[in-house]
């Protein structure tokens, strides 16, 4: 089961909002690059996650009268009456359900008048039909367009990386064993990002838009009262670089943990939890 991110929640929200909106207006909302949004919708998508669909309001169509209809049906009929009802234009839903009915009808009409004609000439006259009841519904006070996933209580680890093999290998270990993994490419939105998710962990490259990017970022993240108990897992591979002289060894370097490149999963995980307590 695949559990959507805090970046993937915010793109999700905002399509919720405008299902018309560009990438990049999406991207600037949540912070991330459009390559980040479009990537993101593509995996949503292609994992039947998220579906872009057009909600059309029934009301403004000139069908305002919504009404639910509980159906109680002999199981021997039950799958000739749901191949019946799926063909009828009037019902906008069909649930089927455990309780004192079979099946719950969720259908729209442009006045009573049709509603009674379709409770008589439909339903009534549908075979296996034992029982029916209907309810009106006056206002609709929260839509399916207006849930959202419910935020989880998981660990989340931000990955700060310009490599996206490196990324994704990231996500794949983490997510496989139940952690929120999000991620940015440099230090300076990385650190705009913790300020904003405060993540359990942060994982952080050296070398990205500058030669000492993720240091940078580490003592930045040490300096704010709000960040500094955040652990800081560094994996680079500086120190096989020509640019490992550039990397102080003579002062403290403000992470919990320094990983070297390559790292295996299962050394990867073991910082993770090492520093989170969380698995």
């Amino acid at each position: 089961m695949y559990q959507p991110d805090e970046i993937d929640q915010q793109i999700i929200r905002a399509l919720q909002k405008d299902g018309r909106m560009p990438n990049v207006d999406i991207a600037r909302q949540v912070g991330v690059t459009e390559g980040t949004v479009r990537k993101r919708l593509e995996r949503l998508l292609d994992l039947d996650v998220l579906r872009i669909a057009a909600l059309p309001e029934p009301a403004a169509v000139g069908l305002p009268i919504h009404t639910m209809i509980g159906l109680e049906v002999d199981l021997a009929a039950l799958s000739t009456v749901i191949e019946h009802l799926i063909k009828l234009p009037a019902l906008y839903a069909i649930y089927y359900v455990t309780g004192d009915y079979d099946l719950i009808l969720d259908a729209l009409f442009p006045d009573t008048g049709s509603l009674t004609r379709f409770l008589t000439d439909e339903i009534g006259r549908l075979e296996g039909v034992r029982k029916s009841s209907t309810t009106h519904i006056l206002r609709t006070v929260k839509s399916a367009a207006d849930w959202e996933v419910p935020r989880t209580e998981r660990a989340e680890v931000l990955v700060v990386d310009d490599d996206p093999d490196f990324v994704e290998f990231c996500r794949t270990v983490l997510e496989k064993e139940g952690y929120r993994v999000s991620s940015n490419s440099n230090g300076d939105e990385a650190f705009a990002r913790v300020c904003i998710i405060k993540p359990d962990l942060v994982i952080l490259d050296v070398m990205m838009q500058g030669v000492l990017d993720g240091l940078n970022t580490s003592r930045l993240m040490r300096g704010d009262k709000d960040l500094a108990k955040i652990p800081i897992v560094m994996v680079s591979s500086i120190v096989d670089s020509p640019y490992a002289g550039m990397f102080p060894t003579d002062e403290h370097v403000p992470v919990d943990s320094f990983l070297t490149k390559p790292v295996s999963p299962e050394r990867l995980l073991a910082e993770i939890q090492r520093w989170t307590g969380k698995t």
